[in-house]
């Protein structure tokens, strides 16, 4: 067992529960062909969602997911897998830090919706090409950092009208001082995004801070008032390389970081990024009692 672990399992057995806390942790998995399999990562039972990245070309009739040197092969046996044997939610999030999508037009959004429920979800049309067989996934996490917010409402209500006797989970990725107009905010009006995933990450101006709680705090309040219909989860770097700033040491995390949220009703869990650092930095074990 990690000294670091034991160390943080210390503190929180010393310290008063939580009220707040859910045992909702997810992790980003698909950025590095040395993370391991999906499988491997749902039988850690560390996770409860786990989020394939990406599905990162669409939009100009092209489609594509990119697993950063993962074998499809397989795939979809490990997604019935965490699914059926580990209870584990599994999301396919489209977008990410390319730039090789975009919705310039409705019918568009009509139409990547039409593949995203073909190729991945519940549905199945000849000529389109199911890249994890037979396996449906839990639902649709949007992480769009590029192209703008335009047409996503199309999108996910859309996403939401290919029920056909499946629910289709919709969540969303997104930077921590979006503000106003964030890349996901025509998919957000909707109300149908269920769950909101915050990088509080990648920008210092609200990234967690022991001298100073207030931007952290701050951010994740106008988040949490704002969409009172989505549980909100705190989005971390689970290595201190794993983005250049943002990155809470566990002890930090279980007596001043996490305490803050969890009085928040809306309050959903923890999600990390990504599988790779957490294999290699056990962050996620380490929380995984916190949250």
């Amino acid at each position: 067992m990690p000294l670091l672990f034991v160390a943080v399992l210390f503190i929180l057995l010393a310290a008063p529960a939580a009220a707040g806390k859910t045992g909702e942790l997810a992790v980003f998995w698909g950025r590095n062909k040395d993370e391991g399999t999906l499988r491997e990562a749902c039988d850690t039972g560390i996770y409860t969602t786990v989020i394939i990245s990406f599905f990162s070309v669409f939009g100009h009739g092209n489609y594509w997911t990119d697993l950063s040197g993962h074998a499809v092969a397989g795939v979809g046996a490990d997604i019935k897998h965490c699914q059926h044997a580990k209870n584990v939610t599994v999301l396919l999030s489209v977008g990410g830090d390319g730039d090789q999508y975009s919705l310039p037009t409705p019918k568009t959004a009509e139409d990547v919706a039409g593949h995203l429920w073909d190729a991945y979800l519940g549905g199945g049309r000849k000529g389109v090409f199911r890249p994890f067989g037979d396996a449906v996934l839990d639902g649709i996490d949007l992480y769009i950092d590029h192209g703008g917010s335009a047409n996503y409402d199309e999108l996910a209500m859309h996403l939401s009208r290919h029920r056909g006797g499946v629910t289709v989970l919709l969540t969303a990725t997104v930077r921590c001082m979006d503000g106003q107009e964030t890349s996901a905010e025509a998919a957000l009006a909707t109300g149908l995004v269920r769950r909101l995933h915050v990088r509080f990450y990648g920008d210092r101006s609200c990234s967690y801070d022991s001298s100073e709680r207030r931007p952290f705090y701050g951010s994740w309040l106008g988040w949490a008032e704002r969409y009172t219909n989505a549980s909100v989860y705190v989005g971390l770097p689970a290595a201190r390389d794993a983005a250049s700033d943002g990155w809470i040491s566990p002890a930090s995390l279980a007596l001043d970081a996490l305490p803050l949220v969890q009085g928040t009703a809306n309050y959903g869990g923890v999600m990390l990024w990504n599988r790779h650092f957490d294999r290699s930095s056990h962050y996620g074990l380490t929380i995984k009692p916190m949250v």
